[in-house]
């Protein structure tokens, strides 16, 4: 299997998730420029977080327009993972390829903290290793992941199990304090109808050694390569 993570213009998190592929999992990764536009390689594709193009306009407004994003989409289409974590979680709305929007937090104050997390569904490549209602205890670091999405986008999301996360108190528990965004419904990760792309506002890739603080973001990590690995490989021609 193979991992790319993709570098925008103001992108600031691209090493630590290549670390963590490299490092801690041993993995085959490289870095993609926002500019190239083969993903022909690679079995799972990350949008890491930062500041895409100094976050101008709104974060991941111009991000949406790099080339890449054309070739995101159809990775996207052809059942292949895609990632979003943070920025990369606002470039992919931007992009529509997840629903909803990220806007300033409601304090109007950038969060860098520890937060718990609530797995709402199993049932994607990126939780299969966790349980439902497992919380995970993972990093935040922004200051727009006020996430909002229409009734209706709601719904859908509610009908099809598409909210993977939410931001919740230590033992499971959705209430406002353990919010630290403002984002409706504490909603803190989701996913497509298909199920191969997430986003999340959330590090996990701040979070997979002891030496930092804690490796509750293995579980995101040892899933997605649990998923890719379970597929079934195409035999080269002879």
């Amino acid at each position: 299997m193979r991992f790319g993570v993709i570098v925008f213009p103001g992108t600031w998190s691209d090493v630590d998730c290549f670390h963590v592929l490299e490092k801690v999992y041993r993995q085959p990764v490289e870095y993609i420029w926002h500019k190239d536009k083969d993903l022909s390689n690679f079995d799972c594709v990350i949008l890491p977080g930062g500041f895409s193009y100094g976050d101008y306009l709104r974060c991941g407004a111009i991000a949406r327009f790099s080339p890449v994003m054309d070739s995101v989409k159809s990775f996207a289409d052809k059942g292949k993972l895609v990632y979003g974590i943070c920025n990369g979680f606002q470039i992919l709305c931007e992009a529509g390829l997840l629903p909803g929007a990220l806007r300033r937090n409601a304090d109007l104050q950038f969060h860098c903290e520890w937060v718990n997390l609530r797995t709402e569904t199993t049932d994607t490549p990126f939780t299969g290793n966790a349980k439902k209602g497992q919380v995970l205890r993972v990093p935040i670091s922004h200051g727009e992941g006020n996430y909002y999405a229409s009734p209706s986008e709601l719904k859908r999301l509610r009908d099809r199990s598409g909210v993977v996360f939410s931001y919740s108190t230590a033992d499971g528990k959705l209430t406002s304090d353990a919010n630290p965004n403002g984002s409706i419904e504490n909603i803190a990760g989701i996913r497509n109808e298909r199920g191969n792309v997430m986003g999340m506002m959330p590090h996990p890739e701040r979070c997979c050694e002891s030496i930092i603080g804690g490796k509750d973001g293995k579980v995101i990590f040892n899933s997605i390569i649990k998923s890719i690995a379970s597929r079934p490989q195409k035999r080269k021609a002879s």
